[in-house]
């Protein structure tokens, strides 16, 4: 796995053999932010990664500027191998790792972030209820976008707040933004 953009453009991000994470591939990655690189300045913006798997999204949003960007991964392998690879990246200053149940940290959540991504286990039960669970929750500023990315098995399109789908390969990606001005 490589960083595609910015000041740690082509870096590699190599998990450990057998790791138990589903990573999104390069070439969604790559489809995703230059869909991003046309709508946001990053320099500044506060991410949520949720379901953080081996960190490269988080690592992704560091590289192109983002000054907070909060890693949420319930596995403690997992978690400490995305410690170690921001320390290695030498993003530590705005990258913050966070070993907790992605639901449970929704709940006592109080910041507010420009864009929440997920990429969840494409075999996790409620997975469908994410988009009301994190929209819900308000903690996405007005305009931002919560990205959720998901098998071919779902469709999103009738939720409150869908804006789009893109897909790459079998990688899909619903946008939502925050619909009831929080």
């Amino acid at each position: 796995m490589r960083i595609i953009g910015g000041k740690l453009k082509g870096r590699s991000i190599s998990p450990p053999a057998g790791y138990s994470a589903r990573p999104t591939t390069d070439f969604a990655r790559e489809g995703l932010f230059n869909v991003l690189d046309n709508e946001y300045e990053f320099d500044g913006l506060a991410v949520l990664d949720l379901f953080g798997g081996t960190g490269a999204v988080s690592m992704e949003f560091a590289s192109r500027g983002a000054s907070s960007v909060y890693c949420v991964e319930m596995a403690p392998a997992n978690a400490s191998f995305i410690r170690s690879q921001v320390r290695h990246l030498g993003v530590s200053d705005c990258v913050k790792v966070v070993r907790h149940n992605v639901f449970d940290f929704l709940e006592i959540c109080t910041v507010k972030f420009d864009i929440i991504f997920a990429d969840p286990p494409y075999a996790l039960d409620g997975l469908d209820t994410l988009p009301d669970a994190v929209l819900g929750k308000g903690l996405l500023h007005q305009g931002g976008y919560f990205i959720l990315e998901h098998p071919d098995t779902y469709c999103f399109a009738d939720r409150p707040g869908f804006v789009k789908e893109k897909k790459y390969g079998n990688v899909h990606f619903s946008f939502f933004t925050n619909t009831d001005g929080r």
